[in-house]
């Protein structure tokens, strides 16, 4: 036992008379543990070219370079009357009308083809048109023109490329002129008709001919109005729907002219006055219209 504390004791007094060297060799022992612990980069200039993938690449001035597509020039808004609400709001006013005489003159509608097709000659009192009658006939022919008035500004439009821009500049001025004109030009209609057939008739029969004359041109605008929905919404096939327009006015007219050629028809010398009636009251008054349209369009630029 007091060789083993001697000995304790001396290992003791060695390191205290030595502690600098105790610390030397600790920094030292620390020193070689962290360079071991350090990882030293193995390609420090970067990975070298010798995978396939790379040397197949070769020149970078070789590789195609996205072209940015040149820019073209700017399209300007087109305006139509299904962006205008003054347009619109004509439009829809005519078919509201419509829409609420209908409960009260729904029967006229229901004789549409009685007035359009009939010429049997009665003197009957109950024949005579209602106020209520009137009223929706009012409101079926004040429709007609205003759907007449925006299908004469599509083919204005269509037809005449060189009067678009001031159309598209002032759309509802355009509509208002042209549906202004559509009922004058039902109006004329209307008093030559009438005169005709107090000229060549009796008074039966100017009736029977008016009579015809408002049913066909009330049932018109109804036909007319899914061709103008279509224009409006599908404008890229304007001149189509025009023709289909087109179509459906001339029909509406040969049922009219059928009917009136049914009541002054007596011998055959009326042919001949027939003929100078197609031409004098259905072929030319379309003419000097189209150029109406063309002289407004003039003045409203």
């Amino acid at each position: 036992m007091p060789i083993n504390a001697n000995t304790t004791d001396t290992a003791l007094h060695v390191e205290t008379q030595n502690p600098a060297a105790h610390v030397a060799d600790s920094a030292a022992a620390h020193q070689s543990d962290s360079a071991a612990a350090q990882y030293k980069p193995q390609y420090l200039d970067g990975f070298p070219v010798t995978a396939p993938a790379d040397s197949a690449l070769g020149s970078i001035d070789t590789l195609a370079v996205m072209e940015v597509p040149p820019a073209g020039e700017a399209t300007p808004f087109a305006r139509s009357p299904l962006h205008n609400t003054p347009s619109m709001v004509l439009l829809m006013t005519g078919l509201i009308a419509v829409a609420l005489c209908y409960h009260t003159g729904y029967k006229y509608i229901e004789n549409f083809f009685h007035y359009m097709f009939s010429t049997r000659r009665r003197e009957n009192l109950f024949e005579d048109h209602t106020v209520n009658e009137t009223s929706i006939l009012a409101a079926l022919i004040a429709n007609t023109c205003i759907v007449e008035g925006f299908i004469i500004y599509f083919a204005v439009q269509l037809l005449r490329p060189e009067l678009a821009p001031p159309l598209r500049d002032s759309v509802f001025l355009h509509i208002a002129a042209f549906c202004a004109l559509a009922a004058g030009f039902y109006t004329t209609q209307w008093l030559v008709y009438k005169v005709l057939g107090y000229t060549f008739s009796d008074k039966e029969g100017t009736r029977l001919w008016l009579d015809g004359f408002k049913s066909s041109q009330s049932l018109l605008g109804l036909v007319l109005l899914p061709v103008l929905v279509l224009l409006l919404v599908y404008t890229a096939h304007g001149k189509m729907l025009l023709y289909i327009a087109a179509l459906l006015y001339l029909v509406v007219r040969l049922i009219f002219i059928y009917k009136g050629f049914r009541i002054f028809y007596s011998n055959l010398s009326s042919v001949l006055y027939f003929i100078l009636y197609l031409c004098a009251v259905e072929i030319a008054p379309l003419v000097i219209m189209t150029g109406v349209t063309i002289w407004i369009c003039g003045i409203l630029q």
